[in-house]
């Protein structure tokens, strides 16, 4: 069996002392898992996070860890690498993408979203709002839209200062005073937004990722 494509390296570990085990983002197939033979040792063309490029996948069985082919193109990370906290917001969307996109379903919306926001890290002055702007397209994509447009309990327009974890609709003061205790304060933050994939990491029986939280704690 054979699929190609292109996406995006977004995690690579050593297997062997040879080769390695990389997750791609890729276009048509989402989150693809492969063996890079050679990774480890490589010295030319060495595969690095933040990589684009070509990607073909083989495998004799659709059920087996087949093994990639990578051509990259391009480093997207290559303008932010003395950044720390820009670094740190693309390995944070890397490391969601991986903990709570199943294997192979296709996320094309995301996955073009997900390059629109590596190369903006570079230029963009207001990093968490964009960091927080790809991470609320992210929670629309595992089941967790928001609607800030209206109160969930009245349908006002105004004062709406909190939001429902249940339904992820706001809710105005008014609505919200029986249950503030349950309810979470708007507006939108990374900490906001870490509650809510929280939830889904639970839901998903998933390890929240290390390099999500950290963003919270800088």
């Amino acid at each position: 069996m054979k699929l190609e494509t292109v996406g995006i390296l977004i995690d690579i570990k050593p297997l062997s002392e040879r080769d390695s085990l990389a997750r791609i983002f890729t276009r048509d197939y989402g989150v693809m898992i492969g063996v890079m033979r050679g990774a480890v040792i490589a010295k030319k063309n060495r595969p690095l996070i933040g990589q684009v490029g070509a990607v073909s996948w083989n495998a004799r069985l659709d059920s087996q860890l087949g093994v990639f082919h990578w051509e990259a193109s391009r480093n997207m990370a290559a303008l932010i690498m003395a950044d720390f906290s820009r670094l740190a917001m693309m390995n944070a969307a890397f490391a969601l993408i991986g903990a709570l996109l199943p294997e192979r379903e296709r996320y094309d919306r995301l996955y073009n979203q997900t390059i629109d926001f590596i190369n903006s890290l570079s230029g963009c002055r207001d990093v968490v709002g964009e960091y927080l702007g790809w991470e609320i397209n992210f929670l629309r994509e595992i089941g967790y839209a928001l609607d800030l447009s209206a109160c969930a309990g009245c349908g006002k327009h105004n004062s709406l200062n909190y939001l429902s974890p249940r339904t992820c609709r706001a809710v105005c003061d008014a609505c919200a005073a029986p249950y503030i205790e349950r309810l979470y304060r708007l507006p939108m933050t990374l900490d906001v937004a870490m509650r809510l994939i929280e939830r889904a990491c639970a839901a998903q029986g998933a390890d929240m990722p290390v390099a999500r939280r950290i963003l919270c704690h800088k």
